[in-house]
């Protein structure tokens, strides 16, 4: 029978999260991001309340899931869709891409206010606000999410990492992908700085 390309080669087995160095591996990754968003949201639930407090930090995942070059973020959910339905991650990301923006159309146009309550925020309102050049940097973040989900989804599909192809194939391409995302980020900023100080570059 012919595997569907968008599914799994099989259901992974629970006891593999822990015996095949790949999937324990993902394991880890999933529980350290896990910790990482239930402890910001404490933070936040503190100091806003709860209700504002899922409200920013749902935003502030938003923001790490359209504007930085890995998918740690959207990873949150590719994981667990991907254990319990087989999908694979690649698909499950786009998925992950289309609330992550609805959330922020549902906030721009209905509750800009929100942006305020953090100064990342404050700076993720301002990149959706300003699409040039502001943008480049959810174009790049894109492909390079959209690669890293790849190796995700190569991870759960192997046991053992020198089995990996894809990710030894590409995974320069990866890195290429995130100095040009750090190099867009400190040229915006800089930009920035300069235009803030009245500081005018000649063409």
């Amino acid at each position: 029978m012919k595997q569907h390309p968008l599914l799994a080669p099989e259901k992974t087995n629970y006891a593999d999260l822990t015996k095949h160095e790949t999937k324990r591996h993902v394991m880890l990754k999933f529980l350290l991001i896990v910790a990482v968003f239930f402890a910001y949201f404490a933070f936040i639930a503190y100091r806003y309340g709860l209700q504002q407090g899922f409200f920013v930090t749902a935003l502030s995942w938003s923001f790490f899931v359209l504007c930085t070059p890995i998918a740690d973020a959207g990873f949150l959910l590719d994981f667990p869709i991907r254990l319990i339905t087989r999908l694979r991650m690649f698909l499950s990301e786009i998925i992950v891409w289309i609330l992550a923006i609805f959330v922020n159309l549902y906030a721009f146009f209905l509750h800009p206010e929100m942006y305020e309550k953090t100064r990342l925020l404050e700076f993720f309102h301002q990149i959706l606000a300003q699409p040039i050049p502001f943008w480049s940097i959810v174009l790049i973040s894109g492909f390079g999410t959209f690669f890293s989900v790849k190796f995700g989804d190569e991870l759960m599909d192997k046991s053992r990492h020198h089995e990996r192809v894809l990710h030894q194939k590409h995974k320069h391409h990866h890195r290429i992908l995130i100095f040009i995302f750090l190099f867009v980020i400190v040229l915006i900023f800089y930009r920035s700085l300069l235009k803030n100080l009245g500081i005018e570059l000649p063409m």
